[in-house]
């Protein structure tokens, strides 16, 4: 079997030219090349392909068996690249295919999974594949288009777009704090019953900064529920078992049905980014530029 890299394709396209102008001359006119040109292609290309192609004489062209068999194959070849090709570029405006998309688990199920049904909704070419876990994940290796992270990025050799702002909240159900008492500052945090997410680097201990620019460090003594997902939180506050430092997007709702509570809402916890990560290409596809418009969108920054 002749090997692909053995033969020069662009021989192709001046083969095929020649056939269907029915010379050299109107091929190379065609092809905008000299005379000479088109006939040194066509020299090589019965070399490369190891048969003899074209019967040449001083009144006219013709194809050998071997080269109308040839020519059959080489146009057919070549409307398949064109399509190929006009494809790859339709999709640039026209987002389809698989889109797949990694996520934390709550960040995942309140705001991709929503956000991913629209843009099929919206492009109905496009089929998604959400995949939710709380560990970093191998983009390349897993056969993952974009990723989002929250807060800080680790260094790695992949694209990073700002989407939007983290932003976390300390809440507590008004039944805890019925029972509890809303607290008047930060020094009355550290002895309330507290909920904590354990995959944080500190679990038990953040910094809280007032608009006045003054700054306290908390370290909370009282875990009375802990759990590696932020799911089980929202439901174990939820449920009114504690204080929990939980992240904006995912207790807005409740925040604004009246749920949860927002305590000492004059302190902020320090704020950090939202990114969308993906392998580096020269050429972004369209189904992951649209994603991460949608992303930036649905944050508001």
């Amino acid at each position: 079997m002749v090997e692909l890299s053995s033969v020069n394709l662009n021989r192709l396209i001046t083969f095929v030219a020649v056939v269907e102008a029915g010379s050299l001359t109107a091929a190379a006119e065609r092809l905008g090349l000299a005379k000479s040109m088109v006939s040194k292609h066509m020299q090589l290309l019965e070399a490369e392909v190891g048969v003899g192609l074209l019967l040449r004489s001083t009144r006219k062209l013709a194809l050998t068996e071997a080269g109308r068999a040839f020519y059959d194959a080489s146009r057919q070849l070549l409307q398949q690249a064109e399509q190929a090709i006009e494809q790859a570029r339709s999709s640039r405006d026209i987002p389809q295919g698989t889109l797949r998309v990694a996520s934390p688990i709550d960040y995942g199920v309140m705001v991709v999974a929503p956000l991913l049904s629209q843009l099929r909704a919206r492009y109905p070419a496009l089929k998604v594949e959400l995949v939710c876990g709380d560990g970093l994940i191998d983009l390349i290796a897993e056969g993952i288009d974009v990723t989002v992270r929250l807060g800080k990025l680790a260094d790695s050799g992949y694209m990073a777009a700002r989407v939007g702002r983290l932003r976390r909240w300390l809440v507590a159900s008004p039944a805890f704090v019925a029972s509890h008492g809303m607290p008047d500052g930060p020094e009355a945090l550290p002895a309330l019953p507290y909920i904590a997410l354990t995959v944080l680097q500190q679990p038990q201990s953040f910094t809280l900064e007032h608009a006045d620019g003054r700054q306290h460090a908390v370290r909370m003594l009282n875990t009375v529920f802990a759990t590696n997902t932020a799911t089980v939180c929202r439901a174990a506050a939820l449920a009114g078992d504690g204080v929990l430092r939980a992240t904006e997007f995912s207790v807005r709702e409740d925040l604004a049905a009246g749920r949860l509570v927002r305590l000492l809402p004059a302190w902020t916890l320090p704020e950090s980014d939202i990114h969308a990560v993906f392998p580096a290409s020269p050429h972004l596809p369209q189904k992951v530029r649209v994603f991460i418009d949608a992303l930036k969108l649905a944050a508001g920054d």
